[in-house]
């Protein structure tokens, strides 16, 4: 049986719920936080920006991405630098591509050798993660983060890209490899082994994940349990 205490890979926590948010600061296995456009306007955010500092003044010793929502590469630009002005723990979200396909790799060139720490996100291949190390500059620090929870979704096994992709991000300095879309509490064990540096997680899997430690036989009395007292609450008869 797997513990937590035998990973050495760091936890961030997926969301934009201020509340959650907070309730994942207060656990020490969370290490960092990653946010985007699609989980605040879930979240019901309307000001991105008084958003973000808010959450920096409340979280400001553990690493936070947030992403840019620009497609024109100028603009991405400049949003990034801004971004990366909030606060020395700020990561600053660039898609690898944009709407229309291209290569995001001259700005990532551009913005790492300006200092700003760097999140890569929307990667699916080791091509992908090879071309992005080859476009940083620099020993900036960057996350390369690869959907493996959505490739598995697609029917694409994504360990021989995890495997092949934290190869790549050993190229450079100051490179980690994030696992991003996590779907269960034993993707992080696989993460961990295969050797990335990082796992993003919803609050779900980080709740589930806290409370490891039960026997198989432990396990199936408490489902035993679960089901026959919904059965008597549902008033269920022959």
């Amino acid at each position: 049986m797997r513990k937590v205490s035998d990973l050495k890979i760091k936890l961030y926590a997926d969301g934009a719920n201020k509340e959650d948010m907070l309730e994942q600061y207060k656990n020490p296995l969370v290490k960092g936080f990653t946010t985007n456009p699609t989980l605040m306007r879930k979240a019901g955010i309307v000001d991105y920006v008084g958003f973000a500092k808010e959450i920096l003044s409340l979280i400001p010793d553990r690493d936070i991405s947030f992403e840019v929502f620009a497609d024109e590469f100028q603009e991405m630009e400049r949003q990034a630098l801004e971004i990366s002005s909030w606060g020395k723990n700020v990561f600053v979200k660039i898609p690898v591509v944009n709407t229309r396909g291209e290569f995001t790799g001259p700005l990532l060139s551009n913005l790492s050798q300006k200092g700003v720490k760097l999140n890569v996100t929307a990667l699916y291949t080791a091509a992908q993660v090879r071309d992005v190390v080859l476009s940083l500059k620099g020993e900036t620090p960057a996350v390369l983060s690869v959907f493996a929870g959505r490739m598995a979704d697609s029917g694409t096994d994504p360990i021989p890209c995890i495997i092949a992709s934290v190869e790549l991000c050993k190229l450079r300095p100051n490179t980690s490899l994030l696992w991003a879309s996590t779907r269960e509490v034993w993707n992080v064990f696989q993460a961990n082994d295969l050797g990335c540096e990082i796992i993003t997680a919803p609050k779900d899997i980080i709740q589930k994940l806290s409370k490891l430690g039960q026997t198989p036989e432990e396990q199936t009395l408490e489902t035993v349990k679960i089901f026959y007292q919904d059965a008597l609450q549902a008033g269920y008869k022959f």
